[in-house]
This record gives structure tokens, sequence and C-alpha cells, in this order.
């Protein structure tokens, strides 16, 4: 057994997309449509998956934000895409991150950002955040031609990262994305960061925290005591 491995969900779980509300006011009039969009890009790419559909994550932010601005009677100009997409690639982290991934890795861990964004957008997104030298991977789903929640873009992480499926955990603020990784043989840790009911039908992880330090904290704790069980 080697759990010295823990992934880490991007998007919403290790970076904020606060920044992305006045982009939305200026745009679409309504900087709540941002969890919308979100919402609606996961579908996209939810159903890209289980159909076989070969696209980037990028390119269906692209796509939805069009339809998004059209169900609300817009017509998004070029400049007002790039200006709402391009900061996608330079959010900040939640200020509970950086703290986290150190202790992790003082621990021993190796740490790994695992995104359904893009390479080229997810290496985008660890650099601008600065969070580049606590994390000791970076993996994008890319090169599976499929996204979270598919089974087979975990089992993709696992192999690249040369470690059995369970003796991985992923850290994730999503409900769908744990049930997945859990789905999959994964172990998992649920970081409630908007206090919403956790999906009663998917699988719920042993961990659950509202902060990331504290599901740090928990990570390192349930795998000791798993240490000290063998």
């Amino acid at each position: 057994m080697q759990r010295d491995t823990v992934l880490f969900d991007i998007n919403e779980t290790v970076l904020d997309l606060s920044p992305l509300k006045p982009k939305f006011e200026t745009a679409l009039g309504d900087r709540n449509l941002v969890s919308t969009w979100f919402a609606m890009l996961l579908h996209a790419s939810t159903v890209c998956a289980l159909t076989g559909v070969k696209t980037s994550f990028a390119e269906l932010a692209g796509v939805v934000l069009g339809r998004l601005a059209a169900l609300n009677g817009r017509a998004l100009s070029q400049s007002e895409r790039s200006n709402v997409l391009g900061t996608f690639s330079s959010l900040a982290p939640h200020p509970d991150v950086q703290p986290a991934l150190k202790s992790l890795q003082s621990h021993g861990y190796r740490t790994v950002a695992f995104s359904n964004s893009s390479r080229d957008l997810l290496a985008k997104q660890i650099g601008n955040s600065g969070l580049a030298p606590y994390f000791d991977f970076v993996l994008s789903v890319e090169d599976t031609g499929s996204f979270k929640p598919d089974i087979k873009v975990y089992e993709f992480a696992a192999a690249q990262l040369d470690r059995q499926i369970s003796d991985l955990r992923l850290v994730a603020a999503h409900d769908w994305d744990t049930h997945g990784a859990m789905t999959a043989g994964m172990q998992g840790a649920f970081l409630d960061r908007d206090g919403a009911p956790y999906n009663p039908l998917y699988r719920r992880p042993d961990l659950v925290e509202m902060t990331m330090g504290a599901l740090a904290a928990s990570v390192i704790a349930a795998d000791s005591s798993a240490d000290d069980a063998h």
C-alpha cells in the first residue's frame, strides 16, 4: 500500500471562480450566471464523455457561453467572449489551498493537479495561480479523449502516477467528481465549499470538511491510522 499521492480537482476546488462574476455582469447583465454557465459546461462535458464527442474543455466553455448568452437574449462579440473566457486561465487560488498543499508535501505526499481542463489551459491555470511549486504533477484528462466523471479518466490517472487506483485519493468540491472517483476505485475527500447538500444517491467519502486545511489534516490522519492498522 502506497497512500502517498493525493489528486486535486482544480476548478472551484482549488481555484476561485468569483473573478468571473463581474465579467458575466458586464457581458450578460447578471453576475450570478457564472454558476449557471459552469453547470451547463459540466453537463455538456458529461454528454460528450458518454457519447464519444471529441472536444476540449476550453472549446466547450466557449460553446456553452454562446448558448447561455442566446438564452438570455444576448449575442456576444469576440472581444466580449475573450474577456470572459480569458479570465478562466488566470484565476487565483482559494486562500486555504497553498497552506494545505504545503502541509501535505511536508508529510511526504505527492500532490497532483487533476482537471478536465486541457493541458495548455491547465498549465496556464497552475502557473498563473502561483501554485506550481506546490503540485508535484499536473495532469489533464485531455489524452483520454473524455472527461471526469468517466471511469476511464480516473484509471488513466492511476496509470500515469504508477499507483494502484485504490491507493489514490481525490479531493474535490464537487459531489459528482467525488462519486466518479470512488466508483472507479479511488478514495474520496469532499470539500464542502458551498454548504449545499451532498447528493444522497452518490457514493459518499469518509472524509468531508469545509476547508482545505481541515481536509488535508483529515487525509494525513486517515492514512496514518490505516498504516498503523497494517
